[in-house]
């Protein structure tokens, strides 16, 4: 079951270093595996004491454990899904976008240019995808495109589920194993020193995932041989015979004994493999090669270890002990037990580092797709894309954290929701990935049933548990789950609508042509920037503002954000320009293509690269024979910087340089009059780039250095940006679910970033069109 090989990867495993990977092998102990080995403080002492009725029974749940940690984690997620990653990216979205580009079921428009751009950065250079019977019926259904959708969506609320309730069990948990010291303070005090963890985690999340990493993985290695040799103790010295409780014929015991309070117990075990999701989802921070080998060569062993100690513990002191299932209690002598108590209260807040960077990953991924409300994304490293920070959520995720803790208090309760939270974003990456099998791997039916029904009976068992325990606190998790889909299916419903009110009403360029001399529209200097969703054609918006005022720049950009469902763009296929009208209109067309990890839109320089690569296209118009065929013209794909210095030259602003000599065009220098000097010096405090024009070249056209010298003369006299404001209304009638969207995005549109704030556009220089027009009020 080996996948196709994939070009371009950011994780490459024959560039990547065995330094390299051993620096991100420790780093994932303290991000991606600070859940999985904490999961020993929960799992047996989740399960309610009643239900341990005789040694035998310990026996099988030690066996359920193993082959549980054996099947998902070890077989399942490290040896086969983290080899489906989308070009070092994983997750839900990571499968969902290779689906969307090897079988056509994406729902977001695309222009004829995009889906020309989409095939010359995603397909892949061996051969072409054959056209089998599932990809012919799978493209054909328009059904099966919406499930596929809300799949990915469903599993991405899983994972923000389990980043709210994971940070809340695991503060839980280490209060119940530091039993002594709750029994030190007062009965009050427990909770408030939970929220006290949860709000210095939370708070060291801008940090990033490097420096936290190195933060918190020596405290997980501690903890893991600290476990791990407790645990080896109890299986010499309680019972050696647990490891023959790793035979199957133990499990079948269990099945064949069936009760209900034996298979509810099952809901606990599944927290054994809470954060197996987390490896796949954190992918884009890590690699595939650190994270197999940090699993395979310590955590799988470590943990085993511990389990099998733990169980040996409780089977010869199930009797004893009252509290016989909690992790402190299988620790010997009264020292050491402090010590587990001071471990755990360290691990399990880094246990759920893991969710919480999933959360990021996969919120960064649905806004990039147009699924999650505009907020603002901190790339925290300049190596790898996947790395991000998203302070909006951070906080959220710590609000709802905090009030699991206050409301419930209860880790049984708390137990219950993640048990449910896990299994159901398991279910969803089991069945994508079995897509992705027969529609990317290009494997037969066959090996897709065989993964899909030997993982997916294992989890439906694991979530009939989970469904059992739902009045006992997993309830919480569906409101959880109905406020993120609620919130990503109104915004994307929203998005969509006005994608598609923006293409019904827009205009041709001939429109302003012909009617120009008619509204007696005049060229102002400078530049003018709009920015619009559509890829073709004039917005409405634009042509409301040049009716009510006939006047616009001497350079007009329309720039549109296409985005593509693949994690990164190259730099030089990012930019494709185009020209509107004859050559006198100076009318161009930027659509800036990127992935769900690209970091474009809040840099500083975004209108530097724009005013770049216009001027790489006008010197490559005449020339390029690799353009692009649009209904409005030949479009062209620049980003890469001129060798031969025919397009502009960019001069980074110094102070001490304000009015800087500049080359005419016939190459001599000039002085800037003192006007000039005042204005320079304004455009100083924002301004780090300005352009010139390249020295003279037998090879440059007159017409394209006279082109080039008004766009950088443009560029000198000042910037506007134009954004367009519509007003999106329910129709009289319209059914309830469709007016609960509408009403949800419009409060999301009211209340998330303003688009001038995430288009990074200066106040100072943004006009904003609203469309007051009955005509523009659009209802649906």
């Amino acid at each position: 079951m080996n996948p196709q090989p994939s070009s371009g990867s950011s994780h490459d495993f024959k560039k990547e270093t065995w330094r390299h990977t051993f620096l991100l092998a420790f780093q994932s102990l303290g991000i991606v595996y600070g859940r999985l080995s904490t999961a020993p403080l929960y799992v047996f002492m989740s399960i309610p004491r009643e239900d341990i009725i005789s040694e035998q029974r310990v026996y099988e749940l030690f066996s359920f454990v193993f082959w549980t940690m054996t099947i998902i984690p070890l077989l399942k997620y490290a040896f086969i899904v983290l080899r489906a990653d989308d070009n070092g990216e994983g997750g839900t979205f990571a499968l969902y976008s290779l689906l969307c580009r090897h079988a056509k079921v994406g729902l977001h428009p695309n222009d004829r240019s995009a889906n020309e751009v989409m095939k010359s950065i995603s397909a892949p250079a061996s051969k072409t995808k054959v056209e089998s019977r599932a990809r012919r019926a799978i493209e054909k259904h328009k059904s099966s495109h919406y499930l596929m959708l809300f799949l990915a969506l469903f599993g991405s609320c899983m994972v923000i589920g389990d980043g709210v309730l994971t940070p809340a069990i695991s503060v839980a948990s280490s209060q119940r194993v530091g039993d002594d010291i709750e029994k030190a303070f007062k009965r009050y005090v427990p909770v408030p020193f939970a929220c006290a963890i949860l709000v210095g985690l939370f708070t060291l999340q801008h940090y990033g995932t490097h420096k936290i990493g190195f933060l918190f993985a020596p405290i997980i290695v501690i903890w893991l041989f600290f476990i791990s040799g407790v645990g080896l103790y109890n299986i010499f010295y309680s019972d050696h015979q647990i490891i023959y409780a790793v035979s199957p014929v133990y499990m079948y015991r269990f099945m064949r004994n069936f009760d209900h309070q034996g298979w509810r117990s099952l809901g606990s075990i599944l927290l054994s493999v809470a954060g197996s999701e987390a490896m796949f989802a954190d992918l884009g921070h890590f690699s595939k090669k650190s994270l197999k080998i940090t699993f395979v060569c310590l955590i799988y062993p470590a943990l085993i270890l511990c389990y099998a100690g733990q169980a040996a513990f409780i089977s010869k002191n199930w009797r004893v002990f009252e509290d016989v299932t909690y992790l402190s209690e299988s620790v010997p002598g009264a020292f050491l037990r402090h010590i587990v108590v001071l471990l755990s209260l360290l691990a399990s807040a880094v246990g759920s580092q893991a969710t919480i960077t999933a959360s990021f990953s996969v919120i960064n991924q649905c806004l990039a797709l147009g699924c999650f409300p505009r907020v603002k994304v901190i790339h925290t490293s300049d190596t790898m894309n996947g790395r991000v920070y998203i302070p909006d959520v951070n906080w959220l995720l710590m609000i709802l954290s905090l009030g699991i803790v206050i409301a419930f208090q209860d880790i049984a309760r708390i137990g219950n929701a993640t048990g449910l939270a896990i299994i159901s974003g398991m279910l969803v990456t089991t069945c994508l990935m079995s897509l992705v099998i027969t529609l990317y791997w290009e494997k037969s039916l066959f090996v897709s049933a065989c993964f899909l029904l030997s993982f997916g009976l294992v989890e439906i068992m694991y979530l009939s548990a989970c469904m059992s325990n739902f009045h006992k606190g997993a309830w919480y998790l569906v409101v959880l789950f109905v406020f993120s889909m609620t919130i990503m299916l109104s915004w994307h419903y929203g998005t969509m609508k006005k994608y598609e009110f923006d293409l019904q009403n827009k205009v041709s360029m001939e429109w302003i042509t012909v009617m120009s001399p008619g509204l007696g529209v005049s060229r102002v200097p400078g530049i003018g920037f709009i920015y619009t969703d559509i890829v073709s054609g004039i917005p409405a918006f634009f042509s409301h503002f040049i009716t009510n005022l006939p006047a616009y720049h001497q350079v007009l950009i329309f720039v549109s954000f296409k985005s593509l469902p693949v994690p990164c763009v190259p730099q030089k296929q990012r930019y494709l320009i185009g020209r509107l009208g004859a050559k006198d209109y100076k009318v161009y067309r930027c659509i800036v293509r990127y992935g769900y990890c690209d970091n474009i839109r809040d840099t500083d320089d975004f209108e530097d690269q724009i005013i770049r690569c216009i001027g790489e296209f006008i010197a490559l118009e005449e020339n390029d024979l690799e353009s692009l065929t649009s209904p409005e013209g030949r479009m062209i794909v620049v980003g890469n910087p001129m060798l031969d210095g025919n397009a502009l030259v960019p001069i980074p602003e110094m102070n001490s340089n304000l009015a800087s000599p500049r080359l005419s065009n016939n190459g001599t220098q000039r002085t800037l009059s003192s006007d000039s000097i005042e204005s320079a010096s304004a455009l100083v405090t924002r301004r780090k780039v300005r352009f010139m024009l390249p020295p003279e070249s037998p090879r440059m056209q007159v017409s394209v250095r006279a082109e080039l010298r008004e766009l950088v003369d443009a560029r000198e006299s000042g910037t506007a940006y134009f954004l367009g404001q519509s007003h999106l209304k329910v129709r009289d009638g319209s059914s309830f679910l469709k007016r609960f969207l509408i009403m949800t995005y419009v409060f999301l549109d009211k209340n998330c970033r303003e688009p001038p704030v995430a288009l990074n556009i200066p106040h100072a220089a943004l006009v904003e069109v609203v469309l007051l027009n009955p005509n523009f009020i659009f209802f649906i």
